[in-house]
């Protein structure tokens, strides 16, 4: 089997393209990932996934490892669960931890510096990661966009720190300080500069949108590996479509005289924006001529911020999923995913296999032509053989989730939870008061039905399933603040 290479160029290592969507909801796109269309997808105009799709393997059971951001991108790096890597919130500074407060439970002693390159780094994690054994390869691996893999002041905060080549516009916060290039992307505000976008100063009074911006910096180095004729490695990282929004003029105005409001008028933008940003990476594939040597993965970081914007109006739309961003139900952790693999994974094809943001890791490596005995061990499986025969029937396997924290927007199933899936079932374990959850993801999407009392067998085959993961990483439980004790497993 061919494995990192094209058909017409065996020895021609295959170029990558992550496109990682920050708060991107499962609903938030004219491709549909559910069984039918519905008036949210057809609220959105994103040409560029309908193509996407049409080209190659949509997922519609793919979850990000957190239901935040900073867990699932160290996720990508790793291939590693959170609850492993101890990186299990999103980060930002070091002496600050920034999970809410619970009436019950303490935070764990949790890696809050993230993500390094070194293990002399307190409270963060040092491993492998996927752009440095790429480099290794011979790859150009760019960065380009939200990092938040590392806390203000450590190397985790610089993607060049974890073998990325270049960086343009990452650093240690999860969130632009602006979109607009007349703000400066933040810096020309007055607020918190840790989240001013950096790198982008020559854009700074120009119109130009962030997003755009981004692009046009993201293929001027397609460009340059494509010039130096290096294989390259591209982790697109979009700060859109996080808050604080706002209006695109290239879109807006299309979705305010459809009749939506300004909140949603602006997000909406923000989607079509995102999309456009997809279509002129695409098109400058074709442009060089490396289409069929380029592998595009598509998926977002987490589920869609269903709780509401600065206006206080909703913006994202994650039904018929439960809740969003932040929360132990779908709508918080499942997320739309497609992947393009030019020659090998069958066009217009769909998956309902359910694969996890850990997965990308290995598969990556394999595609890239790293043989199976030297890619790192990690939690994710490499889907190489699944993107071939998408249809295929797949073993039965867990995927889990750990989140001993509470979020910041209040909403369904936002506190501190352990989850499993295995199957059509999905367990939930709520760390304050320990009650379990129990649903049937085939025939209640929308987690509607909690059938544990029913199913007592099941709750605890699963809950023994959750306790072993849970063990066998050694992940970090809340503290009961009555009696100064961990939460104990399910």
């Amino acid at each position: 089997m061919l494995v990192g290479g094209s058909p017409q160029n065996p020895a021609q290592p295959l170029n990558i393209i992550t496109f990682v969507v920050d708060d991107m909801g499962w609903q938030d796109t004219s491709v549909p990932f559910w069984r039918q269309m519905t008036d949210f997808n057809r609220r959105y105009r994103t040409p560029g996934m309908e193509r996407l799709a049409r080209e190659g393997v949509k997922f519609t059971h793919a979850y990000a490892a957190c239901a935040v951001c900073t867990p699932t991108r160290v996720s990508i790096m790793t291939g590693l669960w959170p609850a492993r890597t101890g990186i299990t919130n999103w980060t930002l500074r070091t002496d600050r931890d920034t999970s809410g407060t619970h009436s019950e439970l303490n935070t764990p002693d949790w890696d809050l510096a993230g993500l390094s390159n070194t293990p002399d780094t307190p409270r963060a994690w040092c491993a492998p990661t996927l752009p440095q054994l790429l480099r290794e390869r011979g790859y150009r691996t760019i960065h380009v966009g939200k990092a938040h893999f590392g806390a203000v002041g450590t190397p985790g905060a610089d993607p060049r720190n974890l073998g990325f080549d270049v960086n343009i516009g990452g650093h240690a916060a999860g969130g632009p300080g602006s979109y607009l290039g007349e703000e400066g992307y933040g810096a020309r505000l007055n607020k918190d500069h840790v989240w001013d976008v950096p790198g982008l100063e020559k854009y700074h009074g120009s119109e130009t949108f962030l997003t755009e911006a981004l692009t046009i910096e993201a293929n001027r180095q397609i460009d340059l590996a494509v010039a130096e004729g290096k294989p390259f490695y591209l982790n697109m990282a979009h700060y859109a479509v996080h808050v604080p929004f706002a209006p695109d003029p290239r879109f807006y105005g299309r979705y305010r005289q459809s009749g939506l409001d300004h909140t949603e008028a602006m997000y909406a933008a923000l989607i079509e924006g995102m999309d456009a940003s997809l279509v002129a990476i695409l098109d400058n594939l074709d442009r060089h001529g490396i289409a069929e040597k380029t592998v595009v993965i598509f998926i977002s970081d987490n589920g869609g911020l269903s709780a509401h914007g600065r206006s206080g109006e909703p913006h994202t739309h994650n039904l018929p999923l439960k809740s969003g961003k932040g929360s132990a139900y779908e709508g918080g952790v499942r997320v739309p995913m497609i992947v393009r693999w030019p020659g090998r994974a069958p066009a217009g094809s769909v998956c309902a296999a359910p694969v996890v943001t850990n997965d990308l890791f290995p598969t990556i490596l394999r595609m890239s032509g790293m043989r199976t005995d030297r890619i790192p061990r990690s939690d994710g499986k490499d889907l190489t053989r699944l993107l071939e025969t998408p249809g295929r029937p797949q073993p039965e396997r867990a995927l889990y989730w750990h989140y001993p924290h509470v979020w910041g927007a209040p909403g369904p199933g936002i506190e501190p939870y352990s989850a499993v899936r295995k199957g059509e079932w999905k367990l939930i374990y709520f760390h304050a008061d320990r009650r379990k959850e129990l649903y049937n993801l085939a025939q209640d999407i929308g987690e509607t039905r909690n059938l544990a009392a029913t199913s007592p067998s099941l709750v605890a085959s699963l809950s023994r399933s959750l306790a072993s993961h849970l063990r066998r990483v050694r992940a970090r439980m809340p503290v009961v603040k009555a009696t100064g004790e961990p939460v104990p497993l399910p």
